[in-house]
């Protein structure tokens, strides 16, 4: 094939993009109106790192590997959150397909998942400076290094701190933007990827049902707009859709507190403060929204375990080996049980029985160092009435050159009114897939036939 038959594709990964909040996106919808849009039927769990996997390897998390957006590393015995290594995601990748058919084909990235290594064209991804004195700057990661240098003078700096933290917000999603234009100006990929945050944080932040899902939902579309007239003039295609759907969860469930009651996980102790000890526990979760991994040292606890978590309320499942088989999530990465939360419940990682003893981190954005996913990060400590005051004096001190920590959120996790994981029990809560060419329409689509579709887009199918 000829690089003239490829087709040029846009794929925007708009977490949190369901038929509800489709209905509040103009721009999106016209896009479906043109083309069309489908029910998009995704995988167990429903977490970014095992969809986006899914979705460009064509296989499900029992094939690629990717349980979780973090796991148990048995080898390394430490618990590990959104690692960037692209050799993590075991499969044939749509790059690597595509290459098959046209070894011209190209292929960008920015902010999806596992991007180190990915083989792909260009790469953007978000990667902060960490100071030997303990400073954190905002920086992102680009190859070729000429792209980190090009975004940086057109957009300034990646605005880290409204990627994730207190401070996530619509910053991120139009410097993100702004990197998509480029990139096509400048880089001419066949299919590009481009992650999209907004939804996901207001929604995890207020639920699905308020005000702010709706205003969300128009400032994302809002922010896509120019971008879906471009392609739209220069008969570019365009593929949209959401990993997962957010819905009302208003429960935080402490299944590690539970496990630590029983006498199942244990703790070590440094400057009065707690950490969990996976060497010595018996048993540990590792929380992720709706879902948790749970490993068991001792085959013989895994009765006892599979009790004590059953027994919990807001615990709707607990998977052994042959119920993850079942939902094709069996892999030597997880949990020998798996728990799955109630619709309305989700799973903290806390592990500690006294706020007093809580580690330093707890209090702080620290996604790598907790013992699972922590959406209270995404808030201010609402019960702290200086904690803007202090926010604001420790930004300005880091801006300064002096190192400080940002202690800023709360312990109390009952301020998060959203959460997923679990399969969507109604397809309104479930992802929606949007897609500019008509003739490829149809009622439904498998995360796991996405590949095979942006293929097809790029002229590059069998």
């Amino acid at each position: 094939m000829t690089a003239g038959a490829r087709q040029r594709t846009v794929v925007l990964d708009v977490v949190g993009l369901t038929p509800r909040t489709l209905a509040h996106m103009p721009a999106l919808r016209k896009v479906a109106a043109d083309g069309f849009s489908a029910e998009l039927t995704t995988v167990f769990p429903a977490l970014t790192c095992p969809v986006q996997s899914s979705m460009l390897t064509g296989a499900m998390p029992d094939e690629h590997g990717v349980v979780g957006n973090g796991w148990f590393f048995r080898d390394a015995g430490e618990i590990f959150h959104w690692r960037q290594s692209n050799s993590l995601v075991h499969g044939d990748k749509l790059w690597a397909a595509g290459r098959r058919r046209d070894p011209g084909y190209r292929v960008g990235n920015i902010c999806w998942w596992y991007a180190m290594g990915m083989d792909v064209d260009v790469t953007v991804t978000p990667r902060p400076v960490y100071h030997h004195d303990g400073r954190k700057s905002a920086d992102c990661y680009a190859h070729p290094q000429s792209v980190h240098d090009e975004l940086t003078a057109r957009l300034g700096r990646f605005p880290l701190f409204s990627y994730w933290g207190p401070g996530a917000g619509i910053a991120s999603t139009r410097w993100i933007v702004g990197a998509a234009g480029h990139l096509l100006d400048t880089r001419a990929p066949d299919t590009l990827l481009v992650y999209i945050p907004h939804l996901d944080y207001e929604l995890q932040r207020y639920g699905p049902d308020g005000p702010e899902a709706i205003a969300a939902a128009r400032a994302v579309d809002a922010e896509l707009a120019p971008l879906l007239e471009r392609l739209r003039a220069e008969g570019s295609q365009l593929v949209a859709f959401g990993e997962y759907g957010i819905t009302a969860a208003r429960r935080p469930v402490d299944v590690n507190r539970a496990l630590r009651r029983e006498g199942l996980l244990r703790v070590y102790v440094q400057q009065g403060m707690e950490n969990l000890d996976p060497w010595t526990s018996r048993a540990f979760a590792v929380a992720d929204h709706q879902v948790a991994h749970v490993y068991v040292r001792d085959p013989a606890d895994v009765p006892r375990v599979r009790d004590v978590l059953g027994a919990l309320p807001g615990v709707a499942q607990v998977l052994d080996r042959a119920g993850q088989a079942g939902l094709r999530i069996g892999h030597e990465r997880a949990g020998e049980l798996v728990a799955v939360a109630e619709p309305d419940a989700w799973f903290t990682y806390y592990y500690w029985l006294d706020d007093d003893l809580a580690p330093d981190f707890a209090t702080g954005v620290e996604i790598f160092r907790k013992a699972g996913y922590d959406p209270a990060e995404l808030f201010l400590d609402p019960s702290d009435p200086t904690v803007r005051l202090r926010a604001a004096l420790s930004v300005a001190g880091l801006k300064l050159g002096i190192r400080t920590s940002l202690r800023v959120v709360g312990l109390d996790p009952s301020c998060v009114r959203g959460s997923h994981g679990r399969l969507p029990d109604d397809p309104r809560d479930g992802p929606v897939l949007v897609c500019s060419q008509a003739a490829y329409g149809r009622d439904r689509y498998h995360v796991t036939e996405v590949k095979d579709l942006l293929l097809r887009l790029a002229g590059l199918a069998d």
